[in-house]
């Protein structure tokens, strides 16, 4: 009874953490083709934040990117690129 309850006990830690990794991995892997500069940019945390200030810039209400038309895209990676830091 002992040994079933500790094989379920680590089958639920081990699923846990592999769920874990499969889903942060995932994260850091979505790439957005910007058309105006021609390259592509991983949205990562950097990036996050740097999305947040130019929101915070323009005294709008915060957008997700992908809810964003084909223009606003192009004018967040303008000034992306005019704000590399």
């Amino acid at each position: 009874m002992q040994l079933r309850r500790r094989i379920i006990q680590a089958g639920l830690l081990a699923s846990g953490l592999v769920g874990t990794i499969v889903l942060s991995g995932c994260s850091a892997h979505v790439r957005y083709y910007d058309e105006y500069g021609g390259d592509y940019h991983t949205w990562n945390g950097y990036e996050v934040r740097r999305y947040h200030v130019y929101w915070s810039e323009r005294h709008e209400s915060y957008r997700e990117y992908p809810s964003l038309n084909k223009e606003e895209q192009r004018r967040y990676w303008e000034w992306r690129h005019q704000h590399p830091h």
